[in-house]
């Protein structure tokens, strides 16, 4: 059924076969319905360290909202709208300190609410290379269970797109900052598809308008009212709407500073301002005067000092509108709250109320961790699929490969000095490459990735899994095709099995650096600290790699190993010499020595290479695992 999406509660009645193509869209029939309610709720963030005080971004915030209705929060920026939104759709952090009582037809957030929940961000973000068909089904994928088909989650897919009017740009891509896609207003509407996916009883919209224009913005909310009279419970923070929309909503709370000044009816928030003085001369839009008095700034407002000298003051203008709220929303409210808690808990006991709601056994997860893992590869390798292998990157690496293959052009054997240098380049070049590459990739993907996983959308195993195997067709391509040209140009071992080998060990030289930089990436979270990071450590590493400084005093000596090109340097150089060969020390004499006594090969040496490669492989997993915790800190 589509209502029982990994859901802890279930309808009993009108439930729709999921196979009936005839059915009415599932869009318009939510599963059973909510009635949110949050009391006094308060919300205090630390001011800094040495004992600063708390400081305070809600206080004590009270409301109810009930199927089928509208809540909007009104108030300037810096008013604690999104807090309290956030708040409300169970996705605030740790760094403050919430209080107060938030419950979901009476009971505490949870998994079974969570999943439930639609949460529809500010920012849209999506991928910019998939289509709008595409965003939506691979989202339906990875969050509609797997009692259902891929064909009937095509259908939904489908039902969204008919529903929010996207069908006229189904095949389009989404588009980003490079290359134009869709409109502001159909990437509004994908990111609202998404979540009405899942047939969420609860919807969460943060600024929903935001940065559109009146008509764009009138048609979203349009649609989000079509939403909520099919029985949804929908709150929605907007900054400045017009009066258009203003009058769209059912209720309204207006937030000055973090404290209320109003909660009630939209209607009815014009009268209840001019009783208590607050009244425009001329007729405005409602949300323009409650926004200049959630400012501080009372229109036709006079308050006479003891001069009789004609004052508006902002601080006083919130004091009167606070104490007037407190004495005539706020008794009234919690004596609601209190009533509409009795009716519900006689109806519970006399087994009615709660639209027919039973318990039923909740899933953790939708689908399995295998399935999650297939789809998000798909995706990333759709998403990727016009960059991957994009035409600069593959031009930079071949044209260094033939450039050096040039440089280095069939080296003799007795040029030894300059054939230890190409085996030092290619442990460098293959080192750092895939590092500044790598850096990228998890900073640039971690507004997706906090918006995806606070739905519950994925395990982040099988995230950090799909990500890493879908980079690894460019990762290894191109070091494939540039050890291809460069080793048989630069005339190292034409031996098959020197070729092989040593092309095994430039591949994990080059996972072993990705996975550093994936560890940068996901520690720091932020591309310019990862590339400085970056920078520093490939200096390090280029330093202590073992060319150009042979003699490293002892007390940094232990620099060198903890730099993979130093091991994928002794590597190469054990491919291509052995300890019994030689090479012409003085040609004149034609006396040659031994290649394990040439200073440059003496200082790393060609043995135990089976510990080189042991560190190359603790370090290949220790970095992709110090990444993936990591991750873990990502809220």
């Amino acid at each position: 059924m589509p209502g029982a999406l990994c859901a802890a509660v279930a309808p009993k009645q009108d439930t729709i076969d999921p196979h009936d193509t005839n059915a009415r869209s599932f869009l318009q029939t939510p599963s059973f319905s909510v009635t949110l309610k949050f009391e006094e709720v308060v919300y205090k963030v630390s001011n800094g360290g040495g004992g600063s005080p708390e400081k305070t971004i809600l206080t004590g915030i009270t409301g109810m909202v009930s199927p089928g209705e509208i809540l909007a929060m009104l108030g300037p920026s810096g008013s604690g709208k999104t807090t309290l939104l956030t708040a409300l759709g169970g996705r605030l952090t740790s760094s403050g300190r919430l209080s107060g009582k938030i419950t979901y037809n009476g009971d505490p957030f949870s998994g079974a609410v969570k999943r439930r929940t639609g949460f529809v961000p500010q920012d849209d973000v999506l991928y910019p290379h998939l289509t709008v068909f595409e965003t939506l089904l691979f989202t339906a994928l990875l969050r509609l269970p797997n009692t259902l088909s891929k064909d009937d989650k095509t259908q939904h897919v489908q039902h969204v797109i008919d529903e929010l009017g996207l069908a006229k740009c189904k095949n389009s891509m989404i588009g980003g900052p490079l290359f134009r896609g869709i409109s502001g207003g159909e990437k509004k509407r994908v990111t609202i598809g998404q979540e009405m996916l899942i047939n969420p009883t609860l919807l969460l919209l943060d600024e929903p308008t935001s940065g559109l224009d009146s008509t764009t913005a009138q048609r979203i909310l349009t649609t989000v009212k079509k939403l909520a009279r099919a029985g949804r419970t929908v709150v929605t923070t907007i900054h400045q709407p017009s009066s258009r929309l203003y009058h769209m909503f059912d209720k309204v709370v207006l937030l000055s500073e973090g404290s209320p000044i109003y909660y009630g009816s939209a209607s009815a928030a014009m009268d209840y301002f001019s009783s208590l003085g607050f009244s425009a001369s001329i007729t405005v839009n409602p949300a323009d005067l409650l926004l200049d008095l959630a400012n501080g700034i009372g229109p036709d407002f006079q308050h006479h000092d003891d001069n009789n000298n004609l004052q508006q003051d902002p601080k006083l203008v919130r004091e009167i509108l606070i104490s007037a709220y407190e004495k005539n929303i706020s008794t009234r409210l919690k004596s609601e709250l209190n009533y509409t808690k009795e009716a519900s808990s006689t109806a519970t006991r006399h087994g009615g109320g709660g639209g027919g709601v039973r318990v039923i056994r909740s899933q953790k997860w939708c689908t399995t961790w295998w399935y999650q893992f297939k789809i998000l590869l798909l995706r990333g390798l759709r998403e990727r699929r016009f960059e991957a292998f994009n035409r600069l990157r593959i031009f930079q690496v071949i044209s260094v490969a033939i450039l050096g293959g040039l440089l280095w052009w069939r080296t003799p054997s007795s040029h030894i000095d300059d054939r230890i240098a190409m085996l030092f380049f290619f442990s460098v070049f293959w080192g750092f490459y895939p590092l500044y590459n790598a850096v990228f990739t998890f900073p640039q993907e971690r507004r997706m990735l906090i918006k995806e996983r606070s739905s519950g959308m994925y395990r982040l195993s099988s995230y950090f899994l799909a990500r890493t195997v879908g980079d690894l067709p460019l990762e290894l391509a191109l070091p494939t095709a540039f050890t291809f040209i460069f080793y048989w140009m630069g005339g190292l071992k034409p031996d098959p099995v020197s070729f092989i080998l040593s092309l095994l060990v430039v591949l994990m030289s080059v996972l072993v650096s990705q996975g550093l930089g994936l560890a940068f990436g996901a520690i720091l979270m932020d591309v310019k600290q990862a590339a400085t990071l970056a920078s520093v450590t490939t200096m390090v590493f280029l330093i202590a790699g073992g060319y150009y400084v042979r003699q490293i005093p002892p007390f940094i000596a232990w620099l060198k190993y903890l730099s993979y090109s130093y091991y994928c340097y002794r590597l190469l150089l054990g491919i291509q010499y052995r300890d019994n060969d030689f090479y012409p020390c003085r040609e004149e004499q034609h006396l040659r020595c031994p290649v394990a006594d040439y200073p440059p090969i003496k200082a790393v040496g060609l043995d135990r290479h089976w510990v080189d490669v042991a560190a190359m492989a603790l370090m290949l997993v220790g970095y992709r695992f110090l990444a993936y915790l990591a991750l873990h800190r990502v809220r």
